[in-house]
């Protein structure tokens, strides 16, 4: 099991809850919405041991939703780390800490038990990350414990 996976699950057990916005005022982490340009979705900042998500308040809620998994993954893998602004091209980003953040959102989002609830469907993975607001380009980022011949990708 990946690294990433494991600290979403603990997440989720622990707060009982994979709703970013719960774990994070569970953990004390200051959300923002903002106006913010229409390119960026969001960022986190560590300010003085203090960690704040920033969210553009223009987003539709489930980019909101998404935006907050991934920021609340910055301030779980890379705690006091600023990252930069998560911007419709970073969903493509190479760059290692946005992977990872994107990466933790997926996980914390689509937990394998809930999509082992589709399994017997016709739905596609990339379909079944529509249910849950991931953006379908990172379909490619989840792992499922020995159960991926179940889906087409």
């Amino acid at each position: 099991m990946s690294r990433i996976k494991e600290v979403t699950k603990e997440l989720v057990k622990k707060y009982n809850s994979n709703n970013p916005y719960e774990i994070a005022a569970a953990k004390n982490i200051i959300i923002m919405e903002q106006n913010l340009h229409e390119s960026i979705f969001g960022f986190y900042k560590y300010i003085r041991r203090n960690k704040f998500i920033f969210i553009n308040s223009n987003l539709r809620q489930e980019s909101k939703f998404f935006t907050c998994a991934h920021e609340l993954g910055h301030s779980e893998l890379h705690p006091r780390v600023n990252t930069p602004f998560l911007k419709r091209g970073t969903l493509f980003s190479v760059d290692k800490i946005e992977v990872e953040a994107n990466t933790f959102a997926v996980e914390l989002l689509m937990p394998d038990e809930k999509i082992y609830e589709y399994k017997y469907t016709n739905l596609s993975l990339c379909e079944i990350c529509k249910i849950f607001g991931v953006p379908k380009e990172l379909s490619h980022l989840k792992t499922l414990e020995g159960h991926q011949k179940f889906f087409v990708f």
